[in-house]
């Protein structure tokens, strides 16, 4: 419930605060006072989209705070879906800065306008005769079945089987996309799979093959090359080795003299031996070196296959040729493992499809139950507020596709007069029928459920003399285990309000400003006398007004 509305710098309002209470509020002012004022500020604390003409002084902020009672709403679900911090004493703030920015705060963290709109369903509820429109929506009517049947938790069930059968639907819809998008490839990736297996890439070494090559295609050359290095070396007369060996040979008859001498004895005797293991390793490399034509072919047409893929594929080495042919092999296996991951998941489907279709039906069952009942309630309230020929018929169809709220197609028929065919209600309820329908669901639901706040915006338009004043003991009946709030022009409704508050005009420095007031006992005598009878106040209207009153 609310508790404080405060409001500043908003329409013709400088600054008002108003304490609200629990039960049956009545506001009253006469026509242009600016109840719809404080409606348009609820309206913005509730999430509508900000005006800034609406802004009383533009160089001024525009501050709306509402302090809200929730602990018996049961809010802590939507608080934590919402990210919201939760608090029984819930403080909402709206701000409208002078730049045209709108803010909004709950409990000081700021929040965005469709966590406001979320969470304002739940709080306040405003009814004017714009409003009972929705009576003719079908989802508002099955909400006021779902009621009388105590379908909340199964509603909930349903609501999760209904999500995780449309999402796995929605994965099935696209696998099965993704297979006729996979099957136009998968020719073509086994194509070049199979070109890359036949390849034999995991037993290529580029490197080698590169050398193998080039070894085959110059062995004349390194035949020749390696000759002439042999016999560099081992000429007898001027060959390396023996040159060598005649230096060491002199260098033996000094090396005793000095270390130096020694030294480079030492020196040149190592460099012998190396040259003789060299000799001995060219020696190996030349008797190795064979001409081999048909391998030099073989050679040559791996390596072509080799430079062919690597150009195909866009990639240098063969390690990435290896991973490409993984992928491909990876594909073509989805593609034939996707048929029987399909065919898992439809089983799954068919379970979840056969759980939402149970309780879907559940759900239908407890609404059969609850139709009578509620035919019943909403003639016996509209026969007291003047309509006691209404009649109400309600259809209720199963159908073969899934809802947001089950299987069921609700048809509501009604009309307010004996020998007129029932229709839908947008098409044969007058305004004023429409309202008292309204009032009379919410009645209902009053008895059933635990409301938010419910704001009647001048609900009794249209209706007066003993039918206002039973229109007044309903709210009255409704106020008992809810906040109920009605603005109303009928003394009848405003006589039965535990609390009176009055909208008026005030010029201050001749500057128009609405204002509102909490009236006492006295107060509220003069102002229903005044809603009789007119401004001038006469002892009738007066005795009349206290009459109402008590």
């Amino acid at each position: 419930m609310i508790t404080i509305l405060a409001i500043k710098n908003y329409a013709l309002i400088e600054d008002i605060r108003v304490d609200l209470h629990k039960g049956l509020t009545t506001i009253t002012g006469e026509t242009g006072a600016g109840k719809s004022i404080i409606l348009g500020a609820l309206a913005l604390l509730l999430g509508k989209r900000a005006d800034v003409s609406s802004v009383k002084d533009a160089a001024k902020k525009c501050v709306i705070e509402g302090e809200f009672a929730v602990k018996q709403y049961q809010l802590h679900t939507i608080f934590e879906e919402n990210d919201l911090d939760y608090d029984d004493h819930t403080i909402i703030r709206r701000e409208i800065l002078p730049s045209g920015k709108s803010r909004a705060f709950v409990n000081d963290s700021p929040v965005s306008l469709s966590q406001l709109q979320t969470l304002g369903v739940h709080l306040v509820d405003v009814h004017s005769q714009n409003e009972t429109l929705s009576l003719a929506s079908e989802s508002f009517q099955m909400e006021i079945v779902d009621a009388l049947a105590n379908n909340a938790s199964k509603l909930q069930e349903y609501g999760r089987q209904f999500e995780a059968y449309k999402a796995l639907s929605e994965k099935i819809s696209e696998l099965k996309s993704n297979k006729e998008d996979a099957s136009k490839e998968l020719e073509y990736n086994t194509f070049l799979h199979k070109e890359l297996v036949e390849a034999g890439l995991q037993k290529m070494n580029q490197q080698e093959l590169e050398e193998t090559y080039e070894a085959l295609n110059n062995t004349e050359l390194i035949q020749e090359s390696l000759s002439k290095v042999l016999q560099l070396l081992s000429e007898e007369q001027i060959g390396a080795i023996e040159s060598a060996k005649e230096a060491r040979l002199a260098l033996g008859k000094i090396r005793t003299f000095s270390s130096s001498f020694e030294e480079l004895w030492n020196r040149i005797n190592s460099v012998i031996i190396e040259f003789e293991d060299l000799f001995e390793g060219i020696e190996d490399e030349a008797d190795a070196v064979e001409a081999d034509p048909s391998k030099l072919v073989e050679v040559n047409e791996k390596l072509q296959t080799l430079y062919k893929l690597q150009q195909k594929h866009s990639v240098a080495t063969v390690s990435e040729l290896v991973n490409i042919q993984e992928e491909l092999a990876s594909k073509i296996d989805g593609v034939e493992n996707l048929d029987a991951h399909i065919l898992v998941l439809e089983k799954e489907l068919t379970v979840l499809k056969n759980n939402a279709l149970a309780t879907a039906k559940t759900l239908h069952e407890n609404r059969q139950k609850a139709l009578p009942k509620l035919k019943e309630q909403l003639e016996a309230y509209l026969s007291e507020l003047g309509l006691p020929n209404a009649q109400f018929k309600f259809t209720l169809e199963t159908s073969k596709s899934f809802r947001g709220n089950g299987t069921d197609v609700l048809d509501l028929l009604f009309t307010a007069n004996k020998g007129l065919a029932l229709g839908s209600l947008k098409k044969v309820a007058s305004g004023g029928e429409m309202s008292r329908i309204m009032l009379s669901v919410k009645a209902v639901l009053a008895k059933y459920k635990q409301l938010p706040t419910i704001i009647f915006d001048e609900i009794d338009t249209g209706v007066s003399g003993e039918v206002a004043n039973k229109m007044g003991r309903i709210m009255d009946s409704m106020s008992k285990s809810m906040q109920l709030i009605s603005i109303t022009h009928l003394p009848q409704i405003a006589a039965k309000g535990e609390h009176h508050i009055k909208v008026y005009k005030e010029d201050v420095e001749n500057v128009t400003q609405t204002r509102l007031k909490n009236l006492t006992a006295e107060e509220r005598v003069i102002e229903i006398a005044q809603m009789i009878g007119g401004t001038t106040v006469t002892e009738v209207a007066i005795a009349n007004a206290k009459e109402l009153l008590n």
